[in-house]
């Protein structure tokens, strides 16, 4: 995996919603997915989701960046986990 933060923290770059979910246990489980094909990730929304209660009414969302984008959807669809993508 390339070393991403040797880029420098100002760096720009687009981030790829892959899906939105409230299961912060599927998440965690995607993240990791991710993180062992050596794709970073980035849950955005939780805070949000901290400030409400964790009741479910603000899914968080699974984030990656653009150039990840295509690995991650097929890592993910092949671990039939694409559902809600």
């Amino acid at each position: 995996m390339p070393d991403r933060q040797a880029k420098g923290s100002a760096e720009n770059f687009q981030m790829h919603v892959l899906l939105r979910s409230n299961n912060s246990i599927r998440l965690g489980f995607l993240q990791a997915l991710l993180r062992d094909a050596g794709i970073e990730s980035v849950l955005l929304d939780q805070h949000i989701s901290a400030m409400e209660g964790s009741i479910g009414a603000f899914p968080r969302r699974l984030a990656v960046r653009d150039e990840d984008a295509a690995q991650a959807k097929r890592i993910l669809r092949d671990a039939g986990e694409d559902e809600g993508a």
